[in-house]
């Protein structure tokens, strides 16, 4: 199933993609079907915590859509599929993003010194290397379960900010609520997968970052978290870590990647975060990003009005334009 949340007369509902240009309203489907109504179809969350029996029944109605349930995609407007995740974090689990982006930051750094002896100890600054801990355990950070955009949605740039940027990433979410997942079990606890655009305010991130605390406010402002355009279930996918991932900016590719290049794998990530502690149905992980995958790796910035499409085979598009903010 590809699952959406979409926008009709004002209010928010759940439904699936059939092709890719019309959308099955499952609650309406449910109560032609069921002649009675269900709150399992409200929300995206409500679907996720039902568990497997009533993800079967979205799937049974996806299969034999009652017709006059279906409308045009081109009708409604687009949602994040989950609007406000239980929980949003983000991992380095591509570590060829992490080393390439490091060894950049360390060039900066060197080009940007005031004198030789200056260059030279950032040349040896072990700040610019990528630390062992990085394949030996997820490493994430927090981020901001309430500052989601969307597809479609304008993302208002930070008036502190000059420098835009975008991050191709995928996320899970997690199915199931669960303690110390072993191993074997991980995937059973994986609802569907999504595209994550980590929107990043570099300027900002670099200077905050010098406080060794992560990007803070660099990725932490409104609708800096694009997810969408569907959540896309584990059965969709032959296998999901050989998926072609690419960005568009303006129709021009910048960035081309795949799923196969992580290290570490969105299993590794449930295994960890649960041991010891509980993991909760509906919480997104993040991927971090693919090698390539950001303009700071290409030298390149993006401008006020370029329109950003991330898309991820199988899973769609996510397209976002950036705008500044009014004065």
């Amino acid at each position: 199933m590809r699952l959406v949340t979409f926008e009709q007369s004002g209010y928010q509902k759940l439904g699936g993609l059939i092709g890719d240009t019309r959308i099955l309203d499952l609650a309406a489907a449910q109560k032609r079907h069921f002649d009675s109504a269900d709150a399992t179809f409200a929300s995206m969350q409500s679907l996720i915590d039902a568990g497997p029996v009533a993800w079967d029944r979205a799937r049974a109605l996806l299969n034999s859509p009652p017709e006059e349930d279906i409308l045009e995609r081109s009708a409604v407007r687009l949602r994040a599929p989950l609007p406000r995740p239980v929980r949003l974090r983000d991992c380095s689990l591509f570590l060829e993003h992490m080393e390439k982006a490091l060894k950049i930051a360390g060039q900066r750094a060197v080009a940007a010194a005031p004198d030789a002896e200056a260059a030279q100890r950032e040349s040896n600054n072990p700040r610019y290397l990528m630390q062992p801990i990085f394949r030996e355990r997820v490493v994430y950070y927090n981020a901001d379960a309430g500052s989601v955009s969307g597809p479609d949605d304008d993302i208002v740039w930070p008036r502190e900010s000059k420098w835009i940027d975008y991050e191709l990433e995928w996320a899970c979410v997690v199915g199931r609520t669960a303690r110390d997942v072993a191993p074997v079990d991980a995937r059973t606890h994986i609802f569907g997968f999504t595209i994550f655009n980590d929107w990043s305010a570099r300027d900002v991130q670099m200077a905050v970052m010098a406080a060794n605390l992560g990007p803070g406010e660099g990725k932490d402002f409104e609708g800096g978290y694009g997810l969408g355009p569907c959540i896309a279930t584990p059965d969709e996918f032959p296998n999901p870590y050989n998926l072609t991932m690419t960005a568009r900016i303006n129709g021009e590719e910048w960035s081309r990647g795949s799923t196969a290049s992580m290290h570490h794998r969105f299993e590794d990530a449930l295994v960890q975060f649960s041991r010891g502690k509980t993991i909760r149905a509906g919480e997104v992980i993040g991927s971090g990003t693919v090698l390539s995958g950001c303009g700071f790796e290409l030298g390149r910035q993006l401008a006020f009005g370029d329109t950003v499409e991330l898309e991820i085979e199988g899973i769609g598009v996510l397209r976002n334009r950036v705008v500044a903010a009014s004065a």
